[in-house]
């Protein structure tokens, strides 16, 4: 089943859903002709499109809107935190293209500082698909919710069949005694390949798929943290409030110290290209992932 076809399947079986967009109608292109008035597009007005769904989600609706992941999360925070994240409203932000799926634009059209902005939101949850499996595995249990959630969309086709989503807990792919790969979205794919590569290394390695990034697995990091004698954050985010800084929050507050390696942008923005030149240039092929784990404590 794609995004499409769980969306209308379920705005049809539930009048209280609204489809809208900011003129990005990617992920929903045929909803129009099926849904008629509830859906909505604002054309490229991503801060009227939120306040106009937080209005509607004050009547009992449920919005799910879709934008641009950068004009979503950036230009409409302010709406996002004042009429969404304060009121705590069920309104449901679907952020198109983030990290490096958005491999052929620059700065302005990257989304690597997603997870962290509407993290710091009090009541908003945040998650991140490994691909379109686990994507239509979780946004049922999403849209159910009565609070306010962002997911950073990820429809591409994946290799590995996902577990059933649960709110707040993460996919333990396997566990490792030597290393223990942290990833979120996109990435995963190449973690997992990653992984193998490793193990032909002679290394026990674990892989935990940390789709829920708030809320957070925090037992899933603390018996990584017991089971492995070094964690790998992965992720095409900044390093400042992605997943390092969660691991390095949910430590701390348990007065556990750690050897956290961070595979990620750290404060810069990647160089535009073909998705598969951006992974190449910025280091995050599996080989290259690969490399800088064995070689990390050398």
């Amino acid at each position: 089943m794609t995004y499409e076809e769980l969306l209308t399947e379920t705005a049809l079986k539930d009048e209280r859903f609204i489809v809208m967009t900011a003129e990005n109608r990617a992920l929903v292109r045929n909803m129009p002709k099926v849904l008629g008035r509830r859906f909505v597009d604002t054309g490229i007005t991503e801060q009227t499109m939120v306040g106009m769904a937080a209005g509607l989600a004050l009547r009992g609706r449920i919005p799910v809107i879709h934008a641009l992941a950068p004009f979503l999360t950036m230009r409409a925070f302010e709406f996002i935190r004042t009429d969404v994240g304060i009121a705590g409203l069920p309104v449901k932000l679907s952020g198109f293209i983030p990290g490096f799926l958005s491999d052929g634009n620059g700065p302005t059209h990257q989304a690597i500082e997603d997870v962290s902005i509407l993290r710091g939101i009090p009541g908003m949850e945040v998650y991140c698909p490994a691909d379109e499996d686990d994507l239509v595995k979780m946004l049922p249990g999403v849209w159910a919710s009565p609070a306010p959630a962002y997911v950073r969309i990820n429809h591409k086709k994946g290799s590995y069949e996902h577990e059933a989503f649960t709110p707040g807990k993460a996919e333990v792919v396997s566990e490792g005694t030597d290393i223990t790969l942290l990833v979120y979205g996109f990435l995963f794919e190449n973690a997992f390949r990653a992984r193998e590569l490793l193990e032909k290394q002679g290394l026990s390695v674990g892989l935990v798929n940390m789709r829920s990034l708030k809320p957070v697995d925090e037992e899933a990091i603390v018996r990584a943290v017991a089971s492995s004698k070094r964690l790998v954050t992965i992720e095409d985010h900044f390093r400042t409030g992605g997943l390092y800084s969660i691991v390095a929050e949910v430590l701390l507050s348990r007065r556990i110290t750690a050897d956290v390696q961070p595979l990620s942008l750290g404060e810069r923005w990647f160089k535009a290209g073909t998705l598969n030149q951006v992974l190449e240039t910025e280091g995050f092929t599996p080989e290259q992932m690969a490399d800088k784990i064995i070689t990390y404590a050398q």
